[in-house]
């Protein structure tokens, strides 16, 4: 039995065929429409989530399941003092699979180690977002036909954003990666991964203006400013919108240039660009559904 707790938890190989498995559903749903009929997915979210917990929903009941869950803890007995080794006992008596979303890093970890079932990490607080790396990395791939060779600037919230810890591991294995971090002094990526990066030798530097860099991405990633993650309200109002992404300064960026975002978005994508054809942040979401479906699968050994 498996789990996915980190993105590194998948050989290259692996998540190539995790990925063609996902373009086959893409090219025909209808083939796995009932592959997971009799299976019960619970999503256990302690915190708030719009995309990620949804696209697990359709993605169990796409492939013929069901699901079983809570949105808010608040509604579990983690309200009662109930621990999550406690809670993942029981839920493997009710469900074949789980994805968990909690704001304490390492608490899916400690499901997944007295759980029965396999547990999907669906974000732990700062720490790791691993099935959206699967959702970016497809997105990539599908629409740029590779996971190589290419410059990718990642701007905004590098300090606390756990989609950009996890993504940066993820790219760190392909070759021809050049990493270009766009973020405030306050936000810069933390220490141990920029260790990493200069351990294998990869290629990557730190600037503030986005302008100045716009012109040589071949991807550029966006990310909010995290409200949650913040103790002080008036670091949070002060850097919310250090980067606003519009039209003058897509007028920089190469003609192929993708642009993707984790969403939510608050300000810092301009609404004027998302009719831009290299605008793809709502395409990530449907590769979401696809990719989440292949793990599903790949996780329940029914492929």
């Amino acid at each position: 039995m498996r789990h996915l707790m980190n993105p590194m938890d998948f050989s290259v190989e692996e998540l190539d065929k995790l990925f063609d498995l996902a373009a086959d559903i893409e090219r025909d749903p209808e083939k796995y429409a009932h592959r997971c009929a009799g299976k019960k997915l619970a999503t256990c979210f302690y915190e708030p989530s719009t995309r990620t917990r949804l696209s697990f929903e359709t993605a169990m009941l796409n492939l013929g399941g069901s699901v079983i869950g809570f949105s808010d803890a608040g509604s579990s007995s983690a309200s009662k003092g109930e621990s999550v080794s406690d809670t993942i006992r029981v839920i493997s008596c009710f469900a074949d699979i789980c994805a968990m979303r909690h704001p304490k890093e390492g608490a899916p970890m400690v499901a997944a180690s007295h759980s029965s079932i396999p547990v999907i990490n669906a974000g732990d607080g700062g720490h790791q977002h691993p099935t959206q790396t699967l959702t970016d990395l497809l997105t990539i791939r599908s629409l740029k036909g590779r996971l190589n060779d290419f410059t990718i600037g990642i701007c905004g919230d590098l300090k606390f954003g756990r989609t950009v810890h996890s993504l940066v591991n993820a790219l760190s294995r392909y070759t021809g990666i050049k990493f270009v971090f766009i973020s405030p002094e306050e936000l810069r990526i933390p220490g141990y991964l920029r260790e990493k990066l200069w351990e294998n030798a990869l290629s990557f530097e730190e600037v503030i203006r986005l302008e100045d860099v716009m012109s040589k991405l071949d991807l550029l990633y966006m990310t909010r400013v995290q409200r949650e993650r913040f103790f002080n309200e008036e670091d949070y109002v002060r850097l919310k919108d250090f980067y606003i992404l519009n039209k003058a300064k897509m007028a920089l960026a190469k003609p192929d240039c993708l642009i993707l975002h984790p969403l939510p978005r608050v300000n810092e994508i301009s609404v004027e660009v998302d009719s831009d054809p290299r605008a793809v942040y709502f395409k990530q979401v449907q590769y979401g559904v696809y990719v989440r479906m292949a793990l599903i699968l790949t996780l329940l050994e029914l492929v």
